[in-house]
């Protein structure tokens, strides 16, 4: 009853809980919170000091007892306590300006689809812990292609590509649950990482996470692009030790991601194999959409549409769309009921 009464001075939230940024999107408000998954804590007095954009600006440049943490790893909790603190942040961040008591919304959070009982009950666990009355999980590919606007509930086949920071979910879906799929665990992060190995390699400069990010964004490509382009990158002499700058371009970068992205065609590919021969017809018809950050790399879209010779779209507002299809949910009950995730606690 208690509980019922705190929830009537609360909005509920629908969260994207990803491993390189979380979404907060606020029932009648839209998109109010829009930060990176980091925390940064004291490690001697175990205080929190900054959480989101303001703890992003100190990694790697903290001292000793100062952490910078990036509480999720490859789309799962790694660090409960320090996530559960993040998200009692977010929670009350979101409810700013309300009636001063403590917040009790209900949360939907999506999650990757191949999560374990454990990392299933410890988002659930942390998102109670952070005050949520009531937590509904979805998973992340099916949030993403509500949010991407997809006919999710009719008797015909949805193929969507969620290229997140840490995981990537290939999924068929079909009559509001996903039929075949394949999450695999590296993303927009192995990317810059591939980046970073490939400069420390080649030239004996060592980068950090985001300045290989901001390589990937400024002359990252799937496909040759019609000009080239090029960036000067400054890091680490790891002889000297002195800083030092150098000149790439497009296509060094586009040889050391390749793999990575070869990975991922090959397994939207084996996808494709084990599903249904009905439902393969009607992707070729409807064509595969790319939903999450990764969907944004230069000529993504044309080189899996050249492998797999199926129609690739990428959705409107890629980087959004999971936490606009939790907002599409908080809204459509019925809906909401059709497509929780296996195991998630029911009305």
């Amino acid at each position: 009853m208690l509980d019922k009464f705190f929830g009537k001075f609360s909005k509920d939230l629908g969260i994207d809980l990803g491993t390189k940024n979380t979404l907060v999107y606020v029932q009648d408000k839209g998109i109010v919170i829009n930060e990176p998954t980091v925390v940064a804590v004291n490690m001697r007095t175990d205080e929190i000091l900054a959480v989101g954009e303001e703890a992003r600006k100190m990694v790697g440049k903290t001292p000793s007892h100062i952490q910078a943490i990036k509480p999720l790893v490859d789309g799962v909790i790694s660090d409960f306590e320090v996530t559960e603190k993040m998200l009692k942040y977010f929670i009350d961040k979101a409810h700013e300006g309300g009636f001063g008591l403590s917040p009790r919304p209900r949360v939907i959070i999506g999650i990757p689809l191949d999560v374990t009982e454990v990392e299933r009950k410890a988002v659930e666990d942390a998102a109670k812990s952070a005050g949520a009355r009531k937590v509904y999980l979805v998973e992340e590919s099916m949030a993403a292609a509500i949010g991407s606007r997809l006919p999710v509930t009719d008797a015909t086949a949805t193929m969507i590509v969620d290229i997140g920071g840490g995981t990537t979910e290939i999924s068929v879906i079909s009559l509001g649950g996903v039929v075949t799929y394949k999450s695999l665990r590296f993303a927009g992060n192995e990317l810059d990482n591939n980046i970073i190995q490939y400069i420390r390699e080649e030239f004996n400069i060592l980068i950090g996470e985001q300045v290989a990010e901001n390589i990937k964004i400024r002359i990252g490509s799937a496909t040759p692009l019609k000009e080239s382009m090029q960036m000067e990158v400054r890091g680490r002499d790891l002889i000297n030790g002195l800083p030092r700058s150098i000149m790439i371009n497009d296509s060094q970068i586009r040889e050391t991601i390749s793999r990575t992205l070869k990975q991922i065609i090959e397994s939207i590919k084996l996808t494709l194999e084990s599903t249904p021969p009905e439902l393969v017809a009607d992707i070729y018809e409807h064509g595969i959409t790319l939903t999450g950050g990764g969907a944004l790399l230069r000529g993504l879209d044309k080189e899996i549409a050249q492998e797999t010779k199926i129609p690739v779209r990428i959705a409107d507002d890629p980087l959004i769309s999971l936490v606009k299809g939790t907002g599409i949910l908080l809204s459509d009950q019925a809906l909401l009921e059709k497509v929780l995730s296996q195991g998630t606690e029911e009305f």
